[in-house]
C-alpha cells in the first residue's frame, strides 16, 4: 500500500516519464504547450492526494493559529507520522525556518510564490548556517512559497560569500510552484531524492549545488552574472561522490535566461553529473557550456539536449557529449529511485 505522499509524487513524475526525448526543430516548436496527458499540479490536488485532515494556519496579521512559520512547525509533535498541512497565508515572513529530522509528513502550503514569502538576510562561510529555509525531515511537500536570502552580495572569492535561500537535506522532498532568490549558492540541494516542479531559481555563482538526486521539471533559471569577478558564474556545481553514486541534477523542459554570460555548470570533482534536456537556453549561456575551473579531469558526465535560439552556435560547444540517454537511465531508472515510483504504477520510459 503506497503512502499518500507517494501518490502525490507519482503524479509529478508522470510529467517526466511521459516526455519524448525528441528535440523540437525551433524555438517556436518548444513554446507549444506539451501534450503530457497529465493533471495540473495545484494546491487542491496535492492537498487531496496527501489526504491530511489537520491544518495549522499561519497568518502574519494574527488571524490564524500562529503568526510565525517556525512556531507552527514547532507545534508539530516529534516523530509525527500523519500528514499535517501548515497553511501560510500571504505575507512576507522575516524569519529563518527549519524542519528538523524528527518532523516528517509536513505540507507547507503557501498562497503562491510572490504572495507568501520567507525572507532572511545572512551571509556565512557555512552554507547550512546561512540558509533561510532548511528541511532535514523526509516526506515534505512545499507549494507556492518564495524563499529569499537578501544578504548583500559578496565577492565570490571571499570566505563569507555563502547566502543560501534553501537547504534540502532529506529523502523525498518536493517543491511545487516555489521560487528561490539569492546570488551565490542559492539552492543547496545537499542530498536525497527531490523533485522541483514549475519553480523559479535565481542566482549568479554555483547557485544550484550539492549532491542531491533531483529532477527540475519545467523550471525557470534566471542568471544574474557577477560582473565584479573575471570568471563567468555557473548555474550548477553538482558534487557526486563516486562512480557508484546515483546522484545528479536533471533539468527537463523549462528555460535558462538572464543577464551576462554564465556556464551551465562546473565540475566539483571527477564524478560531477548534470543533464539539461529539452531546456530553452538564451545567449546568457557561454558557448563552451561547461567549465572545469580548478578541476583538471573530464567533463564527460555533463550532457545537454536543448531547444536554443542559437542552434548553430550550440553545436560548437565543447564537452556536450551524447550521454543524454544513458545518464537519464542511470538517474531515473535505477534502484532505489524506481522502487519509490513503482509502488504507484510507474512504467519505464521518460
Amino acid at each position: 500500500m503506497s503512502s499518500p505522499f507517494l501518490q502525490a509524487i507519482h503524479i509529478a513524475f508522470l510529467v517526466i516519464v511521459s516526455v519524448s526525448v525528441s528535440i523540437p526543430a525551433s524555438h517556436a516548436a518548444h513554446n507549444k504547450s506539451p501534450n503530457l496527458n497529465t493533471t495540473v499540479l495545484d494546491s487542491p490536488l496535492l492537498t487531496k492526494k496527501i489526504g491530511a485532515n489537520h491544518t495549522i494556519k499561519v497568518d502574519i496579521n494574527g488571524r490564524g493559529d500562529f503568526t510565525s512559520v517556525q512556531a507552527a512547525i514547532d507545534s508539530v509533535p516529534e516523530g509525527n507520522g500523519k500528514w499535517t498541512i501548515i497553511h501560510i497565508r500571504k505575507g512576507v515572513y522575516k524569519e529563518k525556518v527549519h524542519i528538523p529530522e524528527n518532523k516528517p509528513y509536513i505540507f507547507l502550503r503557501g498562497n503562491g510564490r510572490g504572495r507568501t514569502s520567507i525572507v532572511w538576510s545572512q551571509s556565512s562561510k557555512d552554507n547550512i548556517e546561512s540558509a533561510t529555509f532548511k528541511v532535514k525531515a523526509p516526506h515534505v511537500v512545499i507549494f507556492g512559497i518564495s524563499f529569499k536570502n537578501d544578504a548583500p552580495t559578496g565577492v565570490a572569492q571571499t570566505s563569507q560569500n555563502q547566502s543560501v535561500a534553501a537547504y534540502v537535506g532529506a529523502e523525498m522532498v518536493a517543491f511545487y510552484h516555489c521560487s528561490f532568490y539569492s546570488t551565490h549558492n542559492t539552492l543547496f540541494d545537499y542530498k536525497g531524492r527531490h523533485f522541483y516542479h514549475n519553480c523559479y531559481i535565481q542566482g549568479s555563482v554555483d547557485f544550484i549545488f550539492g549532491r542531491g538526486r533531483s529532477i527540475f521539471h519545467n523550471c525557470e533559471i534566471f542568471v544574474i552574472a557577477d560582473q565584479r569577478v573575471k570568471i563567468s558564474g555557473s548555474i550548477t556545481a553538482q558534487n557526486r561522490q563516486s562512480g557508484e553514486d546515483n546522484s545528479g541534477f536533471v533539468f527537463v523542459k523549462g528555460k535558462v535566461y538572464g543577464i551576462g554570460g554564465v556556464y551551465l555548470g562546473r565540475a566539483k570533482g571527477s564524478h560531477s553529473r548534470a543533464v539539461f534536456a529539452k531546456v530553452y537556453m538564451s545567449r546568457t549561456i557561454v558557448p563552451q557550456g561547461w567549465t572545469k575551473w580548478s578541476y583538471t579531469g573530464s567533463t564527460e558526465t555533463y550532457s545537454k539536449r536543448s531547444t536554443n535560439a542559437m542552434d548553430q552556435e550550440q553545436k560548437q560547444r565543447t564537452g556536450l557529449h551524447g550521454l543524454y540517454s544513458s545518464l537519464m537511465k542511470k538517474l531515473l531508472l535505477t534502484s532505489p529511485w524506481t522502487s519509490w515510483m513503482a509502488r504507484n504504477g510507474y512504467r519505464h520510459g521518460y
